[in-house]
């Protein structure tokens, strides 16, 4: 029986029964998300004994979780913005196999220089959300998308609570490097899927790639993030430090500069200054930061001895254990978060996410000398989170134009790594400030504790703030503005009417 032919237009192709690989289009694109987290987080149980395990020092031990950050945050808007211009499925595919490339590396060397630069390529794959997510919306009808952009974006923070114990265990009974020979495996089968289940998309943006502006980002997102990461150890007041942030902001205002004077930027920097885009990015900002307190701070304040009169002196498998919760609760609330967000648009549930996340913090300020009050809090943290993450990339699709989805959340996805940077700055220095010795060893205090969730539920208040005071999203008769026009209000076609209609041949090339 023949396979009847590609339609154009996404509410015809949901008229006819989807194919075996079509069905598997969100799943396979759900794992990498997972995948991408997991990777992310494997290498926290090893810090305590990677000096000891490589011969190196801590300082450069700690580099194998920096790398990551720094080159996930200059990866992500870069990658995004190829995938509109190349294919997305394309750019994910090549961003998969740099992580699987990267966990290979990690597993056949114990050398602490090779493996800091494959921990820099693992970081590519922070750009598999962002990049899925307009996958997501290219090939899905809009009454199926709502509800599968909000898994993809909970799969960050299932992939995270799963990745912490599973890597725990295989620390505590096997080799360290089997640990990545797992993952190795893993992302291989995760790159093979995407290959044969995901269709490339048809939706481009003409153009030529602006390779002085991703420079530019790149060089001004090292510097800030850099100085960020390192300020707690370098001194904020070193000429190192200083000297970081004075070099990003001058990069950043010439490469400003540069975007508004180029034809076809890296970011459009005019789509940015739209308050509904704007905003929503702040708010992503903020999200992030609050959202991060609460894996520093739970995996810190189970651990710390019992002397100290309100640790538990958990184990790092335990530890995990205690976030194993709040994991499935993203996985269980994502239904939650798009079912709120088709009833009274994404801008309302990101307001209440960001007040969850606040109000998971007033547990944790109430109570954080019992396990159970520990893991309620944290779940109700990780609750907020879901609704949040959830509704930030409908938000931006809603906004943005069909072919500048992956580079606009690929922009969204590296404020949210801004957020979490400067929380990890900014919890570092509040428990640095607030120790006492236990057994001739400073160790944060309680209180320290305590104002750290205090700052997280500020900064959550202020993400629900912003959230509220993003334009209204709904569009006449109940329907998201991007399923009817762009931004701008002119009406478009569907997107791969539009794919067409730019010239791109790849969808009748892939479909063969």
């Amino acid at each position: 029986m023949d396979r009847p032919a590609p339609t154009a237009g996404s509410a015809e192709r949901s008229a006819a029964p989807p194919g075996l690989r079509e069905r598997l289009t969100i799943p396979v694109l759900a794992f990498g998300g997972i995948l991408m987290a997991v990777m992310q987080t494997v290498v926290v149980p090893l810090l305590p004994d990677l000096p000891r395990l490589t011969h190196s020092s801590a300082g450069a031990v700690s580099w194998t979780v920096t790398a990551t950050l720094l080159s996930g945050a200059v990866l992500t808007p870069v990658l995004g913005r190829a995938g509109d211009m190349y294919g997305k499925r394309r750019v994910l595919t090549g961003a998969l196999a740099l992580m699987t490339v990267g966990s290979v590396l990690c597993a056949l060397s114990s050398d602490i220089a090779v493996l800091i630069a494959a921990r820099a390529m693992q970081g590519a794959a922070a750009s598999v959300v962002p990049l899925s997510i307009s996958i997501l919306r290219d090939e899905l009808p809009p009454e199926r998308r709502g509800s599968a952009v909000a898994l993809m974006s909970s799969t960050v923070g299932i992939g995270a609570a799963l990745g912490l114990p599973l890597a725990a265990l295989v620390v505590q009974y096997y080799d360290w490097h089997t640990m990545f020979w797992l993952t190795s495996l893993l992302g291989a089968l995760g790159v093979a899927a995407v290959w044969w289940a995901v269709r490339e998309s048809p939706v481009r943006e003409a153009g030529r790639f602006d390779v002085l502006g991703a420079l530019g980002l790149a060089v001004a997102l090292t510097c800030l993030l850099l100085g960020v990461s390192q300020g707690g150890q370098w001194g904020w007041g070193s000429p190192r430090v200083l000297g970081l942030f004075a070099a990003a902001v001058l990069v950043l205002a010439l490469w400003w500069w540069q975007q508004l004077r180029t034809a076809q930027p890296l970011v459009d920097l005019h789509l940015v200054a739209r308050p509904r885009v704007g905003l929503s990015h702040v708010a992503a900002l903020l999200t992030g930061f609050a959202f991060y307190a609460n894996s520093l701070v739970t995996a810190q304040l189970v651990q710390a001895p019992k002397a100290t009169g309100y640790g538990l002196g958990l184990s790092i498998v335990a530890t995990g254990l205690c976030l194993l919760p709040g994991g499935v609760t993203m996985l269980v609330f994502s239904p939650l978060s798009a079912r709120i967000s088709a009833a009274r648009g994404p801008r309302v549930t990101l307001a209440l996410g960001a007040a969850v996340i606040a109000c998971g913090y007033v547990v944790r300020i109430a109570d954080s000398r019992d396990l159970w009050m520990i893991i309620l809090g944290a779940t109700v943290v990780a609750t907020g989170t879901t609704l949040a993450y959830s509704a930030l990339p409908t938000l931006i699709l809603r906004a943005v134009p069909a072919s500048q989805t992956a580079s606009a959340n690929g922009v969204n996805v590296l404020m949210r790594t801004i957020g979490q940077a400067t929380s990890s700055a900014a919890v570092a220095a509040v428990l640095t400030h607030h120790t006492g010795l236990v057994g001739g060893v400073p160790i944060p205090t309680l209180h320290g504790y305590l104002l750290a969730f205090a700052m997280a539920c500020a900064v959550a208040l202020a993400a629900s703030a912003a959230a509220l005071s993003i334009p209204g999203d709904k569009a006449p008769g109940g329907r998201a503005p991007e399923d009817t026009a762009h931004p701008d209000g002119a009406p478009r076609e569907s997107p791969r009417a539009a794919g067409r209609a730019e010239g791109t041949r790849d969808d009748a090339l892939e479909s063969q």
